[in-house]
Order: structure tokens, then sequence, then C-alpha cells
């Protein structure tokens, strides 16, 4: 689709730093396939969905008094095209194309009225605590099964344990209850360094491991924030996290806590398929 009127630039975030509330001018306002409308305004808080790595759901609140009843990304490329989520035909981030945070609205917005963008601040919340569980868990994890690599497998945390997380992660979703991580322990795997021999009987002394690591951090009121090189879109930001341990780091374009004491608690629920294929995790925040 061709749409002229469209900017040229990237869309501006704030919902890195937390933001949930802003002003801004309308630049474009486009008809969507479903009847719904397409909002793109120069700054936001609105945190939209990420097409290449959907784990954290779009935030939802009001545009100028009006429901934000999706938030999407959108590009527009060099030559005027315009491509919304799946159908966009680049990498994320592609310099030659401008990267949009797009409000779905039921009417039209006209172009150039300065609107109030509102994030349901209760929800965001919710869905950042479970955002930071999230890297909070694939470090314990990481952790816990580190004596299980017979050789290094090449990546490493940025506490120094063999990136198990990363290595065997199939699927990261999360809701405003809790995360949910699937990972793979296959072949590519265990070529990899990784033992998954006594697996399941080592399930509950894991668990544990885990869960007392969660919890020490939590207790600990560690600081967290979010570092980005710049305010667009795609910028490349990177989680940070002060741990008992020592400085914890993961590139991640989500919204997150501030410290760890917004949450009473913390705990993972680690389960193994039959065959020893698949491990799932649950990890369910408790704010304080």
């Amino acid at each position: 689709m061709t749409a002229p009127s469209l900017p040229a630039v990237s869309t501006q975030v704030t919902f890195p730093a937390g933001g949930v509330a802003d002003r801004s001018a309308v630049v474009a306002c486009l008809p969507l396939p479903d009847g719904r409308h397409g909002v793109v305004v120069e700054r936001t808080p609105f945190h939209p969905l990420d097409h290449t790595w959907p784990d954290q759901p779009a935030d939802t609140g009001t545009l100028g008094g009006r429901a934000v009843l999706d938030c999407v990304t959108g590009a527009v490329g060099p030559e005027g095209e315009f491509a919304l989520g799946a159908d966009i035909p680049v990498r994320r981030g592609d310099a030659e194309w401008a990267w949009l945070v797009v409000h779905v609205v039921a009417e039209p917005v006209a172009v150039g009225e300065e609107v109030e963008l509102l994030v349901d601040a209760d929800r965001r919340a919710a869905l950042s605590a479970s955002h930071t569980g999230c890297h909070l868990l694939a470090l314990a994890l990481n952790a816990a099964l580190a004596s299980r690599w017979r050789k290094d497998p090449g990546r490493a945390d940025s506490h120094g344990n063999p990136d198990f997380d990363s290595l065997a992660m199939d699927t990261s979703r999360m809701d405003a209850a809790a995360s949910y991580d699937v990972y793979r322990i296959g072949k590519s795997l265990r070529k990899k360094g990784f033992t998954a021999d006594g697996l399941a009987e080592d399930l509950p002394a894991i668990t544990d491991a885990v869960n007392a690591r969660l919890a020490a951090w939590v207790a600990a009121d560690s600081a967290v924030r979010i570092e980005a090189p710049g305010p667009e879109l795609t910028a490349r930001r990177e989680w940070h996290a002060e741990l008992p341990e020592g400085h914890a780091s993961i590139f991640c374009g989500g919204t997150h806590l501030h410290h760890l004491g917004e949450l009473a608690a913390l705990g993972a629920e680690l389960r193994l398929s039959e065959d020893g294929s698949e491990l799932t995790v649950t990890t369910t925040p408790k704010r304080a």
C-alpha cells in the first residue's frame, strides 16, 4: 500500500523510561483493512507489538479520549510504501525505512490534531513485572543449569554462565499474570555441550535453586533500567539490573520495572515433557 502522507522519520517513544502519558500531534491516520484506523503521532508512550519477536502484548489506553484497541508496528519504505506488522518485508530497524507506532482506533482522527495519549498504567505495570520476571528467570535458570554443560557452548550471559536461555529458547510470551518460556532440548543443544541425562530427576532441585535465587534478588530490591542510544522506536535498547551477583544486561525492546522492590515475590514453575525434549517455565510475579 502506498501512503504518501506518512512520515519519513521514525516515531519517538517514551515507554523505555516508563512513560505512560504524553501529548503529541497526529501525523497520519490510515484506514485499515478491518474498518478501523491506524493513528501515527510524533511521540508516544505506547509500546506496540513487536512483529519480529511478539513476546510482550501491545499497550492499550486512550488517544484523544478514544480507546486504543491495539498498537502495532508499521514501516514506511523509501518509495512511500507502507506495511504493517508481519507484512513488513525488511529486517526490523532497516535504516532506509521509517518505523512507526500505529495506534488502532475505531474512528478516524484529524491529521494535525494534538492529542493526549494515556496508557493503561496498571496493565502496563503488570506487563512490566512479567517481562522483568522473564529476564530474571533467564539468568537464574542459566545459573542453575551451568554445571550441565560439558563444554563451552560459545555463548554466555552477563554473569558468565552458559546462556541456556538464549541457546535453547523456542518461544517466549507474557501477559499481565506471568511469562511463559518454552525451551527445546534436542540434538542441537546436546551438540553444543548440554547434558540432558537425569534432568527429570534433578528438576525439583533445579526449580528450588531457581526460586531461591529469584527470591534473593527480589529481597535485594535491585535497581532496573533500560538504556537506549536514541528515542526512535527501533533503537537497540538494553535491560540492565544491578543484582547481588553483579551487573546483568539483556537486549530487550519491552517495558520493565524500575526496581525489584516493586515485587512482593517472584516464582517459577518448571515442567519437562515426558520425552525430555521440551522444558516449559511459567514465571509468576506478585506485585507489592
